[in-house]
């Protein structure tokens, strides 16, 4: 039988071989536990429970949706279920702390718990993903009592948790919100306001529902420097701990969207009957901060999200072009009695399949070093190294949303096309995909936004040793290819990309300083393309030195899957990279015509 949904060889071979994820539990005693017989049995019953009860529910979630009456958002009928189950297994918070119901996890290890979920049903996800974002966010910055109020109740899916930022009339500039907190002079806020675009903002999946609001209390600066991070709680919560008065937290309407039907995008009314009570999290004026954190991981995730989709559309449209018999072989093509093959022996399809493969397999590689990023910024054993990985987790992120989302749509596009006209008809699976993976461009950020966050902020953070160290890593994989005689030309490429992009890295940052600021800022989004080019190239020199070291003594049954690893290298290298210096000639010629040209020069 067909695999769906991911790959778990490759799982396999990212987490234990590349990463070996079984070391980590050497560096603390909250992951002492997370052996390899652990991780295996973690992983396999993610996988079994994204298979057998989230996967079979993704198409009714699609073509039910949900629905809005009164305030009310009612969710596809089979969602309730597949949230019980998926709390009863203690899912929701996989790598939170278990104090407060998580399951202490190592973060690489949830990446891959993640991706099975999320290819499998990710509008189902987004309940369970914010809410676990929430809970990160009142443990960091919560208070003791808003810890003990609200974090078990979220982190076990008591209760759900949203991200309540964006407003009609401000959309991305966050700064620009209208929402105000008003004080009671008892440590609470009044908060009054309009919020648009909130994912499960209201649903019927759980009791409460608690929703961190960005706002302006009164007399604060304007802009990002006067906003304040509140914690409101669709129902009041009483100091026993059970359910309250209803806190004018009202839900205005759903939108009727492209994809992810499944999922309820909400307009919001705080306060409107002068009666949404709210506390402060963290400091006055500070909520951006506290707000970065969310929205960072939330960043990652909306990576995961686009991945998981690439991933499945991937493996749908290998085991389409294996099963669908159309056309004689190429080169039998004048014989009239040859028989029909599979689309697989096609050359144009297999094309396809590889640019859908190479892609997949860079895409898992750099989601999971990010989430192992993550785990070594926390337990590495010097702070100079948590320094190091956390670094390359901030100018990692904008590549993990911006980059990966825009190659997963071109993944799932992909797919469509080797189902060809079946590829464009409901019935089958790619239509939801195309259509859910979109959204991953935009949300979070949209990816111009990415890419300005890279060119503006990421490459000059910290005086830009997190990207010198990031190149430094890159070098190393460099060094070793270049002894492995079957990876010599690849890695030749990889370092001729490698050199060029920090050649260019220094052209744009020093543009962007310069009066050319508005030219370098309209060319942050090839340059966002061009930097993840050569960091899924990097990834996939990392496997392939993995896999031909291993192929030394692997088992007969491993040789194909590791000489498949060699292969997606090459054809990226071959097919890919000399595009990438194409982009890069473009860069360092930083045209400006997008902001030269006059308004007027458009059509009225």
């Amino acid at each position: 039988m067909a695999q769906v949904i991911s790959d778990q060889r490759d799982i396999d071979f990212v987490v234990h071989e590349i990463l070996q994820a079984q070391t980590l539990a050497e560096l603390s005693d909250d992951y002492a536990d997370f052996n390899k017989k652990t991780i295996d049995m973690v992983i396999k019953e993610a996988k079994n429970l994204a298979i057998k009860e989230l996967l079979p529910i993704n198409k009714e979630g699609d073509q039910t949706g949900c629905t809005f009456e009164k305030g009310k958002v009612t969710t596809p009928p089979s969602f309730k279920r597949a949230f019980d189950l998926f709390n009863e297994g203690e899912w929701l918070a996989p790598t939170e702390d278990p104090q407060w119901g998580g399951q202490g996890m190592p973060f690489t290890v949830a990446a891959a718990t993640a991706e099975y979920f999320n290819g499998a049903n990710y509008p189902f996800m987004m309940y369970c993903s914010l809410t676990q974002g929430a809970g990160h966010l009142v443990e960091q910055f919560g208070t003791q009592e808003q810890k003990e109020t609200y974090l078990k109740n979220m982190c076990t899916g008591k209760w759900t948790g949203t991200m309540l930022l964006t407003e009609p009339g401000a959309g991305s500039d966050v700064g620009a919100l209208t929402t105000k907190a008003i004080p009671n002079g008892d440590g609470t806020y009044n908060i009054v306001g309009e919020k648009i675009f909130i994912s499960g903002g209201e649903h019927d999946l759980t009791e409460n529902i608690i929703h961190p609001v960005l706002a302006r209390i009164e007399g604060a600066p304007a802009g990002t420097k006067g906003i304040s991070l509140f914690l409101v709680p669709k129902f009041r919560v009483k100091k026993d701990g059970s359910i309250g008065e209803f806190n004018d937290v009202i839900c205005t309407g759903i939108e009727h969207k492209m994809g992810i039907h499944g999922n309820s995008t909400c307009s919001m009314s705080l306060g409107s009957k002068g009666n949404c009570v709210g506390t402060l999290i963290g400091e006055e004026n500070k909520g951006m901060k506290a707000m970065f954190l969310m929205m960072n991981l939330a960043r990652i995730l909306v990576g995961v999200q686009g991945f998981g989709c690439a991933t499945a559309a991937y493996m749908y449209a290998l085991d389409y072009a294996r099963n669908r018999i159309q056309g004689r072989d190429l080169t039998q093509i004048m014989n009239p009695d040859a028989p029909a093959v599979p689309i697989f022996r096609h050359p144009d399809v297999r094309r396809q399949l590889m640019v859908m493969k190479s892609n997949v397999e860079a895409m898992r590689t750099l989601i999971y070093y990010i989430h192992y990023c993550i785990d070594m910024a926390r337990y590495a054993p010097t702070d100079e190294e948590k320094t190091k990985y956390h670094g390359f987790v901030e100018v990692l992120t904008p590549i993990a949303k911006g980059y990966v989302t825009d190659r997963a749509f071109e993944v799932c596009s992909q797919g469509m096309q080797v189902y060809g006209g079946y590829g464009f008809i409901e019935e089958y699976p790619m239509a939801q995909l195309l259509r859910d993976v979109r959204i991953t461009m935009i949300y979070e950020g949209t990816n111009g936004i990415q890419a300005m966050d890279l060119l503006g902020r990421k490459l000059g953070l910290n005086k830009g040793k997190p990207v010198m160290d990031l190149f430094g890593e890159m070098q190393a994989i460099i060094a070793q290819a270049k002894d492995i005689p079957a990876l010599e030309k690849s890695a030749a490429k990889v370092e001729e990309v490698v050199n060029k992009l920090a050649e260019v890295a220094i052209h744009m940052g020093t543009t962007a300083m310069s009066p050319k600021v508005l030219a370098a800022f309209a060319n942050a989004h090839p340059f966002q393309d061009a930097t993840g080019d050569t960091i899924f190239a990097w990834m996939l020199l990392w496997r392939g030195v993995t896999a031909a070291q291993k192929l030394e003594k692997a088992k007969k049954k491993d040789v194909p899957f590791y000489q498949g690893v060699i292969k997606s290298l090459s054809f990226y290298v071959q097919t890919v990279l000399p595009i990438t210096l194409g982009r890069f000639a473009a860069l360092l010629n930083t045209s400006a015509v997008a902001v030269e040209i006059e308004d007027n020069m458009f059509p009225n």
